[in-house]
């Protein structure tokens, strides 16, 4: 990728309603992405000019479109991105399904409205009907993410692997989480924090999180905690190299303890400052205290 379309990115997010758009769109601005959800179609092409003449003010931009649009404004739309790669400007779609079943499970358990009921007579013809709508942009997307059996954290991770996709430099994210809730799927490195002191047992300690100043002072009395965070630095600044010389644009590191809130996110905080300097996408994630 050109520096010049590094520097101007547009990515349009759509799909089935209860896919996951938001989710997407929440990924996206933890990437410094400005984000606009429920664009109505028909101002693509206006919002495509303004993106055209200001590219410092919109170098990158994600969009979300639903089909509540107009069915002849949504069949505009890959005509409309192909005119604003002519502008220099890297456009990609990111399209998300999920099984029917699925769709409509979401829908009863947050007893939200799809937003084609009103044409139809019931959520499986709103699903369908939706279906139909949206398949040419499916046809013309850069990637399809199927979330039928996603976590919202899963899904997260996909569309920073997609956006990284064909970058030159490479994505680590850091993410802290509770052995005792289980280990995150798709991770590259876990480390184990449970051998550090815990300020869990420390009365006045118990409330704060690895964030707050306490809890970092009493951690930073400990030999072994910066031991430890030493040796994974050093680990991760001789083989993360390696894994981007290999052209792998992305690389999850799990840190656990056992509660997620207290070691394994200092670690993480501390173990971003180190590799900072060296990696400049370097994304935080602390399960246990965003869940």
């Amino acid at each position: 990728m050109s520096a010049a379309a590094e520097d101007r990115n547009l990515v349009l997010v759509t799909g089935l309603s209860g896919g996951g758009k938001s989710t997407a769109l929440r990924a996206l601005e933890d990437l410094g992405f400005y984000c606009v959800d429920n664009l109505p179609a028909a101002l693509l092409r206006e919002f495509g000019n303004q993106v055209s003449h200001g590219p410092s003010d919109y170098a990158r931009v994600a969009l979300g479109i639903d089909a509540r649009s107009p069915e002849k404004d949504l069949l505009e739309i890959p005509a409309w991105l192909q005119d604003l790669n002519r502008f220099g400007i890297e456009c990609q779609l990111i399209f998300l399904e999920a099984d029917g079943k699925v769709i409509l499970k979401r829908f009863s358990e947050t007893r939200r409205r799809h937003p084609l009921t009103r044409d139809e007579h019931s959520l499986p013809q709103a699903i369908e009907r939706e279906t139909a709508l949206l398949a040419p942009l499916k046809e013309r997307a850069d990637w399809v993410i199927d979330t039928s059996e996603t976590n919202i954290h899963q899904l997260r991770r996909q569309v920073w692997k997609c956006i990284g996709a064909d970058n030159e430099s490479m994505t680590i994210v850091l993410e802290s989480f509770a052995f005792k809730r289980g280990v995150p799927q798709d991770v590259d490195f876990i480390f184990d924090a449970r051998i550090l002191p815990n300020p869990h047992w420390v009365d006045n300690l118990r409330d704060f999180s690895g964030l707050d100043e306490p809890v970092r002072a009493w951690l930073e009395r400990d030999e072994s905690v910066e031991r430890m965070i030493a040796d994974v630095l050093g680990f991760l600044k001789t083989w993360l190299p390696e894994f981007r010389h290999s052209q792998r644009s992305y690389v999850t590191v799990g840190i656990g303890c056992t509660g997620g809130r207290h070691r394994s996110v200092y670690l993480v905080d501390r173990l971003a400052q180190g590799l900072g300097e060296d990696f400049g996408d370097v994304l935080i994630h602390h399960r246990e205290l965003q869940s």
